[in-house]
């Protein structure tokens, strides 16, 4: 039944387009979006990547992550985030891996985590899917920014 209602709800949130999606979120937040996403990596250097329910089909999947709450330390909302969508918990290291800039109305943040705990159970509200992907085997349907700047970081040592 749950299954059911988000997927009525993500078509729905789809057919409202861009513009509308973007002015309820602004609702919510009143200055602007700050997202943090998780470049969450196993023990072999492959990254994680969720297929988002909410998300248009040619770029569904994409890193965990989602939009910070007010007065919430953005490493804090990465693993919060990490957390929700699949039940990892993972630690958060170093200064963000990316900041990009420029949107409208929102600014994104990435840092890189690795798994400490826990086991992949998927919020099937928002997440439909998640694999662990080599760098050389990452998905199509992916915003090409995003893979830029995956492919771009250095691999674990």
């Amino acid at each position: 039944m749950r299954t059911r209602f988000a997927a009525v709800t993500a078509r729905a949130w789809r057919r409202l387009g861009g513009r509308t999606q973007w002015r309820l979120a602004r609702l919510r937040h009143r200055t602007f979006l700050v997202y943090a996403g998780g470049i969450v990596r196993d023990d072999e250097g492959r990254v994680l990547l969720l297929r988002h329910r909410l998300w248009p089909a040619y770029r569904a999947w994409g890193l965990p992550g989602g939009y910070v709450e007010s007065g919430e330390r953005l490493e804090d909302g990465v693993a919060r985030e990490v957390r929700e969508e699949t039940s990892l918990e993972v630690k958060v290291s170093g200064p963000p891996a990316a900041v990009a800039s420029g949107y409208h109305h929102r600014v994104e943040t990435y840092y890189e985590a690795r798994v400490t705990g826990g086991h992949l159970v998927l919020d099937a509200t928002e997440i439909l899917e998640a694999r662990w992907y080599g760098l050389d085997d990452l998905p199509e349907k992916m915003s090409p920014g995003l893979r830029t700047l995956i492919l771009s970081l250095t691999p674990p040592s």
